[in-house]
């Protein structure tokens, strides 16, 4: 088994899988264009050249990335695909240089061996307004936030000194 950036091509296959763990609401389900718009946020998981699992990064900014859309074929699970996945994604967020990875589970304790803390979901305000907002379990969500790194110490960059131009009348 080896790790490696999706490519476009990957992209139906990506999508199959997600589907597969989206039909039971274990992942929030991705259209096909989607999954398109976002290939290069994705790693697969591959075996004899199969994809068989994938992964992906999403970065909201220098201060925090989400690793979402965790999957690895029902057949193929418990070989280590998934903790695979997971080392992939953490370095492309050093690659990025970004410290804080969230991410949100029902499967806490898989994530825990993998260094990730319980957190509070008033401490990630990027992916609150972003994707929970419009999840149709947003209510009665039953995940648990969980974040790599230290948190994220804002939600968006901060304006610079000069943004307010003072006008002389």
């Amino acid at each position: 088994m080896r790790t490696r950036e999706a490519l476009l091509p990957d992209a139906e296959e990506i999508y199959e899988l997600i589907a597969t763990y989206s039909h039971d609401g274990t992942l929030l389900p991705r259209t096909f264009a989607e999954v398109c718009e976002n290939v290069r946020d994705f790693v697969v998981l591959e075996d004899h050249g199969h994809i068989i699992g994938c992964g992906a990064l999403h970065l909201y900014g220098p201060h925090l990335a989400e690793i979402r859309s965790i999957t690895v074929d029902p057949a193929r699970q418990g070989s280590g695909g998934g903790e695979r996945l997971v080392k992939a994604l953490l370095a492309q967020a050093r690659k990025h240089d970004v410290n804080s990875i969230c991410l949100f589970t029902r499967i806490p304790e898989f994530f825990a061996r993998l260094g990730f803390t319980m957190a509070q979901r008033e401490d990630l305000p990027d992916k609150i307004h972003k994707d929970c907002c419009v999840c149709p379990r947003f209510h009665q969500c039953d995940e648990v936030a969980m974040v790599r790194g230290e948190l994220p110490k804002f939600a968006m960059l901060p304006q610079p000194a000069n943004w307010l131009v003072k006008i002389e009348v």
